[in-house]
């Protein structure tokens, strides 16, 4: 009996296979572990009963970062300023402004004008340079005869390619007296890194002696760029009713600040479509000087929108024979981000076909950024949904 208890101890009793040294070894890492976690955990009570100075060294911290960005940003910004006037591009601060995260708003970004949207930009309004050309009337033969000669005094700044817009401006009927229609539209060559570039391009045309009166040529010095929109430097504009016939008169006239003419008017309606988040352009008639007429010629619409600064993809019209009155009635679906934000604009393009090329007849801008009447017709649109609202705006050129 005795030797059956000793067993079933023996039995009861399993023998672990660690000596005394690692048990005790293990019992104080198991107690070392349990204080470091209480620690940590003392830590954090401690740290959410103190939340306001943690918050305001995290303050600190987003003071310090945001005055880095500042100077950060007046630094780039300042080195764009120091370069020359035809170099600094909008593109070029978008870019550094993406870099800290900057964007324009709708309050700080700059008015839309419809100078800006066509292929023009502004120019400053002191002189600068002069322009030399000759008119020469023929009564014999009913022909104008005009020589641009060069300019003279260009900034040295704007040493660039140059050359000279030439368009024969003509006053419409009595019914339109505020339009213009180009009559002729010439280039002369271009002149390479000169600030006094010498030309001596002849233009002839036959002009009879009684449109003199209302006949006006404007000359328009540009700087030629390749891969982007001419920038001009200035303009001149003579009547010719102060032409003495077979005389030549000489000119030597100051560049003053270019100015747009107005050839036409666009009939366009807007329609907001908030659910689609879409803007519907209709382009509904082109209204043109009477004498302007001709069925052999056609005439097709360009419609551009831009938002935030970018321009979405443009759609076209259908090509239609140019008359005093050509009627479109097309509309066009521009898809939008909700809400259709104030930053927004529209342009509407009227091109002249031609066999091999086509030629600009006139543009009309409209958005929230525009003049007073461009305004009213953004804001009937954003209050009236799903609703056309038409109006009629300038052509320019």
């Amino acid at each position: 009996m005795t030797q059956m208890r000793s067993s079933l101890f023996s039995l009861q009793s399993p023998h672990l296979p660690f000596s005394d040294i690692w048990k005790y070894g293990m019992l104080a890492l198991s107690i070392l572990l349990l204080l470091l976690a209480l620690i940590i955990l003392a830590c954090q009570l401690c740290r959410c009963q103190k939340p306001n100075n943690t918050f305001g060294n995290e303050g600190k911290e987003a003071d310090e970062e945001t005055s880095f960005q500042e100077k950060r940003l007046r630094t780039s910004l300042l080195g764009i300023a120091q370069q020359p006037y035809h170099v600094v591009q909008i593109p070029k601060i978008q870019k550094e402004l993406r870099k800290l995260g900057i964007y324009f708003s709708p309050s700080s970004a700059s008015r839309y004008d419809v100078d800006k949207f066509g292929s023009d930009a502004d120019v400053p309004d002191r002189s600068q340079g002069k322009l030399k050309f000759s008119l020469l009337y023929d009564r014999k033969y009913l022909e104008l005869l005009l020589t641009v000669t060069g300019v003279l005094g260009l900034p040295s700044r704007r040493c660039t390619n140059t050359f000279i817009q030439v368009r024969l401006l003509r006053s419409a009927s009595s019914q339109s007296p505020d339009f213009q229609h180009v009559v002729h539209d010439w280039q002369t060559q271009v002149v390479k890194n000169c600030t006094n570039p010498i030309f001596g391009d002849q233009f002839v045309c036959t002009l009879q002696e009684a449109e003199l009166a209302k006949t006006s040529i404007k000359l328009e010095v540009k700087h030629f760029d390749k891969y982007s929109r001419h920038i001009p430097l200035g303009e001149v504009r003579v009547v010719l009713n102060i032409l003495k016939t077979s005389q030549s008169t000489e000119f030597c006239e100051e560049l003053q600040k270019v100015t747009k003419d107005t050839v036409g008017e666009v009939l366009v309606s807007l329609k907001r479509l908030p659910i689609s988040q879409r803007i519907e352009v209709g382009l509904l008639k082109v209204k043109m000087a009477s004498f302007y007429s001709n069925p052999e010629k056609h005439i097709y619409a360009r419609i551009d929108v831009f938002y935030n600064l970018h321009k979405q993809k443009h759609q076209k019209s259908k090509p239609k024979a140019l008359a005093g009155m050509t009627v479109f009635n097309e509309t066009f679906l521009f898809h939008l981000p909700e809400p259709i934000v104030w930053d927004c604009a529209v342009l509407i393009s009227i091109h002249e076909m031609h066999p091999s090329s086509r030629q600009l007849v006139g543009q009309a801008a409209l958005g929230r950024r525009g003049p007073d009447n461009m305004n009213d017709h953004w804001d009937r649109m954003m209050q009236s949904i799903q609703q056309p609202v038409a109006k009629w705006h300038p052509l320019l050129i």
